[in-house]
């Protein structure tokens, strides 16, 4: 009497396996490269908002240069509807 093993095979090819959302980038090159220049200014302390108050959070930095990539006309996700 021969016991079957119970094989712990996973598949790859099917749709299960990935993400289901569509492989387009969600933000363009540009907005990337906007954000990155705004975080090197952040790091270095010269990075500053409003009435040149320095900017002290890592997140309000983000911020600042996804919203100056979406003025120059970048592709960046819409906002979230509050």
């Amino acid at each position: 009497m021969a016991t079957a093993r119970k094989s712990s095979h996973r598949s790859t090819s099917g749709p299960s396996s990935k993400k289901s959302s569509s492989n387009h980038r969600k933000y363009s090159k540009k907005a990337q490269s906007k954000v990155g220049k705004v975080m090197r200014e952040y790091k270095s302390g010269k990075l500053k908002s409003g009435r040149g108050g320095k900017v002290k959070s890592r997140k309000q930095a983000i911020a600042i240069g996804i919203s100056e990539a979406r003025r120059s006309g970048a592709k960046v996700p819409r906002k979230k509807a509050a």
